[in-house]
């Protein structure tokens, strides 16, 4: 008997057209009609074979191996063959997308796998109306990480972005025998809140510099957060000013289109724990007077891709209830040349008092994330995360598919390792040297803003705007240098499409469900 399907809309924005539904059926495949069918394939010494628990007919999925040997698959990772005229089948086209090698004979398929090979496939399905997608195995994860992998693979760039417009797939049937598993259900809903919330900060970070700029990145989040959960404040100029908030003043002070802090608060009835994240939000970055050369400049962007992923996070979390109380501050600036631009020798005093020596007018983003850690710690929560595109040392260390993070307490450190792991976001840790410390000292401020060992030296800037907690002792925390996967300005793969990929949102949500 057929499981009455679950239908749940995903739209990417929360006025997009453009709309994604997400159905979970054990029918069989053969008695479905659509446009396409996914399928998960594996790597062996003899080639691509189909994944275990595929549920085909002898004679369909003798035809599909047959036809992948005459094509010389492989199965290996982003490996995506289409089939036509499959016999058994009533789906017009065959998409066979490869997860590459299997630990062990027998072993259950990498979650972060599976995700990948949907997505590849379903990213390059747009424009369809209905595709299916047969889910490896018969458990819940199996079947979750392809409804995951499906959404982030379906994302296509609106017109409220920059690019060309796309259609996405209307509508993603996830076939697996797990179907009626309440748990299944569970994780149905966080996959779609999950692949929401990623396609909104791929949207912000998209949007062209002209267009997403302090103000407008404020009103476009209290827009969002109409009728959630999530209750928003916006600082602006005067604000900040008053408020003490040196760091935002002097980032902004170069451009036409002043700084603004926004905060968000989702604070549920029996939430025990209180967690702060902090992003940065820098809608567009120059260089300042430390101009960068033009090739570094054209994807600058993407520099605000921390307060975008932020701000996507908790919509995510106040959707899926979670019982945690979230404050998130979104610290926006354009950095720009103009006559309030800061000066290498300036001193600025940031929010908290600490007085910081400007020696890299380019070294802007520690300079919003430290008044957000500082005003962050005010409340004394019980951890902070801040996320930024921070550093070009991070990208030099470890390329553009993993995050640097390092933290002050080892547990929090090993928790998150163990999270973004799980979410399918690799994160590297860097160690907080103590012999680095000594190198931020100015002989003219608390601070200086810049030093050598980029990653590590950022991490102690930062690290001196994290306050005590109600304990007395320095509140966990932890900072996120995503400056290599944010953004992806060379070809599409897995899931990941080209430019905003809304790197660090599923491990900013799984922070939070480990607290709540």
């Amino acid at each position: 008997m057929a499981l009455r399907p679950r239908r749940v809309q995903t739209p990417t924005t929360k006025d997009r057209d453009l709309v994604t539904t997400l159905t979970v059926s054990e029918r069989p495949v053969a008695e479905l009609k659509g446009d396409a069918l996914v399928l998960v394939s594996v790597q062996t010494e003899k080639g691509a074979a189909l994944a275990p628990g595929h549920r085909l007919v002898e004679k369909t999925a003798a035809h599909i191996e047959s036809a992948l040997s005459t094509l010389k698959a492989k199965g290996e990772a982003d490996e995506v063959v289409k089939l036509v005229s499959v016999p058994g089948l009533s789906l017009a086209l065959v998409v066979v997308t490869g997860t590459g090698k299997v630990a062990t004979s027998g072993a259950p398929i990498d979650a972060e796998a599976i995700r990948r090979a949907v997505g590849s496939a379903t990213r390059q399905l747009s424009g369809l109306a209905k595709v299916v997608v047969l889910a490896p195995g018969e458990g819940v994860a199996e079947a979750t990480a392809a409804a995951e992998g499906a959404l982030l693979g379906a994302y296509t760039i609106t017109s409220a972005a920059a690019g060309t417009v796309s259609t996405p797939v209307k509508s993603l049937i996830v076939m697996t025998p797990a179907a009626r598993d309440r748990g299944l259900r569970t994780a149905i809903k966080r996959a779609v809140a999950l692949g929401r919330a990623t396609s909104y900060a791929r949207d912000l970070v998209n949007q062209a510099p002209n267009e997403l700029y302090p103000e407008t990145f404020a009103a476009q989040i209290k827009k969002r957060a109409v009728d959630s959960d999530v209750k928003i404040s916006v600082l602006d100029e005067s604000g900040l000013a008053r408020g003490a908030f040196g760091g935002h003043l002097t980032v902004g002070g170069g451009s036409a289109r002043g700084p603004r802090l926004v905060t968000l608060r989702y604070t549920p009835a029996k939430a025990k724990k209180h967690i702060a994240f902090v992003g940065k939000g820098i809608t567009f970055d120059s260089g300042g007077l430390a101009i960068k050369p033009t090739k570094s400049m054209t994807t600058m962007k993407c520099d605000m891709a921390g307060a975008a992923a932020v701000a996507s996070a908790v919509f995510a979390i106040a959707e899926l209830g979670l019982q945690v109380e979230i404050t998130a501050h979104l610290c926006l600036a354009e950095n720009m040349i103009g006559p309030g631009a800061c000066r290498p020798g300036d001193v600025v005093t940031l929010r908290g008092g600490k007085t910081v020596e400007v020696n890299n007018p380019d070294a802007e983003g520690r300079m919003v994330l430290a008044d957000g850690l500082a005003l962050a710690s005010e409340k004394k929560p019980d951890l902070i995360i801040d996320i930024a595109t921070l550093t070009g040392a991070a990208v030099a260390a470890l390329g553009h598919r993993t995050a640097a993070f390092l933290s002050n307490d080892d547990d929090l450190r090993d928790a998150i390792k163990v999270i973004a792991d799980a979410a399918g976001e690799p994160f590297w840790p860097f160690p907080l040297l103590e012999d680095i410390r000594p190198t931020l000292n100015s002989t003219v401020a608390d601070l200086l803003q810049s030093g050598p060992i980029g990653v590590i030296y950022a991490g102690w800037f930062l690290a001196e705007f994290v306050g005590k907690g109600k304990n007395g002792q320095p509140i966990p925390w932890a900072h996120f240098d995503i400056a290599g996967p944010a953004f992806n300005d060379t070809a599409p793969w897995g899931y990941t499409p080209k430019q905003g990929t809304g790197f660090g949102v599923r491990t900013l949500v799984g922070i939070a469900e480990s607290q709540a």
